[in-house]
């Protein structure tokens, strides 16, 4: 029996189809959908139901994970304000909840239900795609505010996850 070299022993691309493969570029499609329909509640304070019918009509939401779409919506508008209060305390001295923007509010609400109620999602992944969001969405350095906000409340809802990566 020939032995193997260190160029056989390398990782060859599987053909079979991922099990339960997660649909990246759909989650955060949805992530921005929802943003959207937050920022739109906060400053039309439209009814939440009628802001999901209006974003299933945008042509952005063909193209988003729509089962994680709906889990999303649901949660950060049946909770806003107690999703709100969670990272109340995480926002610097110098700002105050009600003078953020509506983007960086939006933003902030929407993680910190996936903090607290998606474990399945590691917190990273959470934070890279809140700071990605606030890049693209917020204003000037909006990233950097969210990144802070952020980091102290994943450290408190995922301090047994933190912990664990060392």
């Amino acid at each position: 029996m020939p032995t193997e070299t260190p160029e056989d022993m390398s990782v060859k691309p599987s053909t079979k189809p991922l099990k339960n493969k997660i649909d990246f570029m759909g989650r955060r499609r949805a992530r921005a959908l929802v943003v959207q329909g937050l920022y739109q509640y906060q400053l039309a304070h439209t009814r939440p139901d009628d802001i999901r019918l209006c974003l299933m009509d945008s042509p952005n939401y063909a193209r988003c994970d729509e089962a994680y779409f709906d889990a999303l919506w649901r949660g950060v508008s049946s909770r806003y304000e107690a999703l709100r209060d969670c990272f109340a305390p995480h926002v610097a001295a110098e700002r105050d909840t009600q003078t953020l923007s509506p983007v960086e509010t939006a933003i902030l609400v929407l993680a910190t239900w996936e903090l607290s109620e998606r474990v399945d999602i590691p917190y990273r992944i959470i934070l890279n795609e809140a700071i990605d969001l606030a890049k693209t969405y917020g204003g000037t350095d909006g990233h950097k505010f969210v990144n802070g906000v952020l980091d102290k409340l994943a450290a408190q809802l995922r301090a047994d996850e933190i912990r664990a990566l060392g």
